[in-house]
C-alpha cells in the first residue's frame, strides 16, 4: 500500500488516435491497465471535442495532469505523491516532451532528487575551488576542439562553462547536463543531441570525457573533430596539469559550495537562483559536520528535499511573478489572491517540523529551509546575510 501511495505514472499517446507510445512509472511494480489508460485519455479527448480544455484534476489520493504538445502528442501524468502539485507535474511533462527520444533522461526526471533543475529550468551548479584555473583550461580545451560550447561537470552539476554555453537557452543547458548525468559512466562518448530551443531539427554532437570518476568535460560541436582525436591529443594536454583541482570539485558537489563559505546554523536547505544566467545552487546538506553514512540522516535529507521543492513550487506559482522563459506563458500558475495589486518580494511558511523563507531580489531568488526552532522574526535577517555572502564574498 505504501508503494502505491508514492507512485507516479507517465503516459505518452498520439493526440489524434490515442495510440499508446510508451508508459513509464516510479515507485510501483505494476503498470496501469489499458482500461485505465483509455479512460484517462478518453476523458481528455471528450473534453476537447466539447471545446473544453481539461488540464488537471484531483482525487482523494492522486493528481492527474494532461498536456498536448504540437497537437500530436498527449502526455498524461498521474501522481500519488503527497508533494505533487500542478506546477511541478506540468514542469515534468515539459521536460519529458523535450527529452522524448531518450528513455534514460525521461526516467531521470521521474526519479532524480539530488538536483532542482527539472523544477527551476535552471542548471544546477557548484562553486568550486580554483574555478579560475579550471575555466582557463576549459576555454582552451573547447577552442582546441573546434568549438565555442563547452562545460565541466561534477556529479551532474556544472562547475564551469564557456561564454557561449551560457548563451544557450536555459532549458537546453539544463537538459544537456541532465543527459550527461543520466548516462552510465564512460571514459568518452560521442552522442547526437537535438536542442529543443536552439536546434530542434538539426543534431549536434555532444562529446564527453571522464577526467576522473564523477567529473566530465563536455563539448558541443559539429562534424569535426573526431572523438579519437580529442581524446588522444587534447584531454591529457589540457586537463592532466589540473588533476588536483578537478578532484576537489567532487568534495563540494553535495554541498554545492566550499566548507569555508559560512551559513547560519539554523539553515537546513538552500536554493539560490541567478535569474540572469539561469543557474542555481541547491543543497539540503548545508553543514559539513553531518555524517552521510547515518541511515536516519539519509531519510532526513529526503524530507528536506521534499519540503524545499514544495516551498519553491508554492512561492513561484502563487507569490513571485517571474519573467516567463523564452516568452512562453505558463498557464498553470495560480492567480494571486484577489485584492492584492502588488507582487510579493518575500514570503514564509511555518510548520511543526520546519520553517521556510523566500526572497526575490533584482538578480536572485533565494529559498531557505530552516530548523523549526529558528525564530520566525529572524528569518529575514538571516536571508539578507545569506544573499550578501553569495553576492559579495562568493559571487554567484
Amino acid at each position: 500500500m505504501e508503494e502505491e501511495e508514492s507512485s507516479v505514472f507517465l503516459l505518452c499517446l498520439t493526440a489524434t488516435s490515442g495510440v499508446p507510445l510508451y508508459c513509464r512509472s516510479k515507485g510501483s511494480s505494476r503498470q496501469l491497465t489499458f482500461s485505465v489508460i483509455g479512460s484517462l485519455n478518453g476523458v481528455h479527448m471528450f473534453a476537447n471535442n466539447q471545446d473544453v480544455l481539461l488540464s488537471s484534476t484531483h482525487t482523494t489520493n492522486s493528481t492527474v495532469v494532461w498536456r498536448t504538445f504540437h497537437e500530436s502528442i498527449n502526455l498524461i501524468v498521474m501522481s500519488r505523491e503527497s508533494t505533487a502539485s500542478e506546477y511541478s507535474l506540468n514542469k515534468l511533462l515539459e521536460n519529458v516532451f523535450s527529452a522524448m527520444a531518450c528513455y534514460k533522461l525521461i526516467d531521470s526526471f521521474l526519479t532524480e532528487s539530488e538536483k532542482m533543475g527539472d523544477l527551476t529550468q535552471c542548471v544546477d551548479c557548484v562553486i568550486a575551488h580554483d574555478v579560475a584555473i579550471l575555466q582557463e583550461c576549459l576555454d582552451g580545451f573547447t577552442q582546441a576542439a573546434e568549438s565555442e560550447f563547452g562545460c565541466l561537470m561534477a556529479g551532474g552539476k556544472l562547475v564551469a562553462a564557456t561564454e557561449k554555453w551560457w548563451r544557450l537557452a536555459s532549458q537546453d543547458v539544463m537538459l544537456l547536463c541532465w543527459l550527461v548525468a543520466s548516462l552510465s559512466p564512460h571514459s568518452s562518448r560521442d552522442y547526437p543531441v537535438y536542442l529543443p530551443q536552439g536546434s530542434p531539427t538539426v543534431p549536434h554532437r555532444l562529446l564527453t570525457f571522464q577526467l576522473v570518476p564523477g567529473v566530465d568535460a563536455c563539448v558541443l560541436c559539429g562534424p569535426s573533430p573526431s572523438l579519437q582525436k580529442v581524446e588522444s591529443e587534447l584531454v591529457e594536454r589540457f586537463w592532466k596539469p589540473v588533476v588536483d583541482p578537478i578532484k576537489a570539485c567532487l568534495r563540494v558537489q553535495l554541498r554545492s559550495f566550499p566548507v569555508s563559505l559560512p551559513l547560519h546554523r539554523g539553515i537546513l536547505g538552500l536554493l539560490l537562483v541567478n535569474r540572469d544566467l539561469n543557474k542555481s545552487l541547491y543543497t539540503v546538506q548545508v553543514h559539513p559536520v553531518e555524517d552521510m553514512q547515518r541511515t536516519e540522516l539519509k531519510l532526513t535529507l529526503e524530507r528536506r528535499r521534499a519540503a524545499l521543492r514544495s516551498f519553491y513550487t508554492l512561492a513561484i506559482s502563487r507569490y513571485f511573478q517571474t519573467e516567463q522563459h523564452d516568452g512562453k506563458n505558463i498557464q498553470y500558475e495560480e492567480t494571486f489572491p484577489m485584492g492584492f495589486s502588488h507582487s510579493a518580494h518575500q514570503c514564509y511558511t511555518v510548520s511543526a517540523s520546519h520553517k521556510c523563507y523566500a526572497m526575490k531580489t533584482e538578480l536572485h531568488l533565494l529559498f531557505l529551509l530552516f530548523k523549526q526552532e529558528v525564530p520566525t522574526f529572524s528569518m529575514q535577517a538571516i536571508a539578507n546575510k545569506t544573499i550578501q555572502v553569495f553576492t559579495k564574498d562568493f559571487p554567484f
